[in-house]
């Protein structure tokens, strides 16, 4: 039986016009991107993948990259997607977690274990495994059903309205939900799809100033496109933007550089399927600051630790319960219990509800790091640098920062006698894990900063690093 989500994008490409380029090469049409689905899915066929096993798709932002996502799906096969820059230490990790035989890159096969992976429940009905990062610092793997992902997409479509005859810009990574959601949108619309391997300003700019009509970003991106003077965009109606706070000054700036494009503000996570919350263009003004109202299907409530609701006004957890999340974190049935109350999923972030009954959000409740978008658990740098031999201790926190939103700092202490330099841990640091989440500050210090407790002081370090006594 084929999945749902093959068939809906078989159904939308046949016959289509939907164009999907790169900025360096030819767009592929619908028959282009269809015959390599189906070689795709005749070559897992033919090396035994068996239904619901996971195969690592090697991503670098190709219109490939899209065919061999369906690919995956016609054979029944859960695709796991996994950029093509990881670090060798990163790609083993997540294989430990996956357990997958194959990996494809653009069409090709590619071997990475021997024996095929157990038969797991939890990816019966699964599209998608993507890795989030996790407050202890390893990441989680998200199961993305084909059902649920169908219904958000459907959602989406009602509530963006693109057309088939818009240009969609995707600056966004395709291992993270927002730039896979848009993607696959774009493609049931039969709309074409630009997309940016590496973000720049000047390749974004490029696009827009040649007619894109719609263009996903995080806020960061849009900053850099602001900083840069962004050119015209004589086509441009419609703007994107989830991963991180939009904040209050930045869509001033974009309505005056680009009046003719709405901003669509989208909050949600991987495990909630993603755009919970939409604060459309039509409600910015008055909604500027929140994260407007919940999308379709979507319920939610701003809990006290105890579980009780709290007051409209008064500050609590935002949690949320949709039809549209997760199947569960894979062989994490303690952990994903664990996310859940009550059927509510637990997102971690402060918020509270206005009179008006739009939501904002108040703060972090964890302490992930959002940089440019990507979610970086500090826990994750700190063990890293733990394993330099030449590191005793290691502390990362996030400070605010105008182009990215948060910028990525670690305090390091040196073994006695040690001589350490910022450029050759960062050196060391860009062989072991991904190039986002390189330090954007190395600080040394013979002893970290501590609290009342003793324990080192992730707060304390920020304020320091923003007072420049560090």
């Amino acid at each position: 039986m084929t999945p749902v989500l093959a068939e809906l994008l078989v159904t939308a490409l046949t016959g289509s016009n939907a164009r999907v380029a790169a900025p360096d090469g030819a767009p592929w049409r619908s028959p282009e991107i269809l015959a390599l689905a189906r070689h795709t899915a005749d070559t897992l066929a033919a090396h035994g993948v068996h239904p619901a096993e996971p195969v690592h798709v090697i991503i670098d932002n190709r219109p490939e990259d899209l065919s061999v996502l369906l690919g995956v799906w016609l054979a029944g096969a859960v695709a796991v997607p996994v950029h093509q820059a990881a670090p060798v230490a990163t790609l083993s990790s997540l294989q430990s977690v996956t357990q997958a035989r194959f990996a494809i890159d653009a069409g090709a096969l590619v071997p990475i274990a021997d024996a095929p992976s157990a038969n797991r429940d939890l990816l019966a009905d699964a599209a998608l495994v993507l890795f989030t990062s996790g407050s202890t610092g390893l990441p989680k793997a998200v199961v993305v059903g084909h059902a649920p992902l169908a219904g958000k997409l459907a959602v989406l479509g009602r509530l963006l309205n693109l057309r088939p005859d818009d240009v969609v810009i995707v600056p966004l990574q395709l291992t993270f939900i927002f730039g896979i959601w848009v993607s696959l949108l774009a493609l049931l619309i039969g709309a074409r799809i630009g997309l940016v391997p590496r973000f720049s300003p000047e390749v974004v700019a490029s696009e827009l100033a040649r007619g894109a009509t719609v263009l996903a970003a995080v806020p960061s991106m849009l900053r850099m496109l602001m900083s840069a003077r962004a050119t015209a965009a004589p086509g441009l109606r419609a703007i994107l933007a989830g991963g991180e706070p939009l904040g209050t000054a930045l869509p001033s700036a974009v309505g005056a550089a680009w009046p003719g494009a709405g901003i669509f503000d989208l909050y949600g996570l991987t495990e909630t399927g993603s755009c919970d919350f939409c604060l459309t263009p039509a409600d910015l003004a008055h909604g500027i600051g929140t994260i407007g109202f919940p999308t379709e299907q979507v319920a939610f409530r701003v809990a006290a630790e105890s579980g009780a609701a709290v007051d409209a006004g008064c500050s609590g957890e935002l949690q949320i319960r949709t039809p549209f999340g997760m199947l569960g974190y894979l062989d994490q049935p303690d952990l994903t219990e664990a996310a859940f109350r009550d059927g509510f999923f637990r997102t971690g972030d402060f918020a509270r509800k206005r009179a008006d009954g739009r939501v904002e959000i108040v703060g972090r409740m964890k302490e992930i790091i959002s940089r440019g978008g990507n979610k970086i658990a500090p826990v994750e740098i700190e063990n890293l640098f733990g394993n330099h031999p030449d590191v005793i201790g290691a502390l990362c926190t996030g400070v605010p920062d105008e182009r990215l939103g948060e910028a990525v700092h670690v305090m390091l202490v040196p073994r006695p006698g040690a001589v350490l330099h910022a450029d050759g841990l960062r050196r060391w640091a860009a062989e072991r894990i991904e190039r986002y989440k390189l330090p954007d500050g190395i600080h040394l210090a013979q002893k970290l900063p501590v609290g009342l407790t003793g324990k080192a002081d992730r707060a304390a370090l920020a304020c320091m690093i923003v007072e420049g006594v560090c």
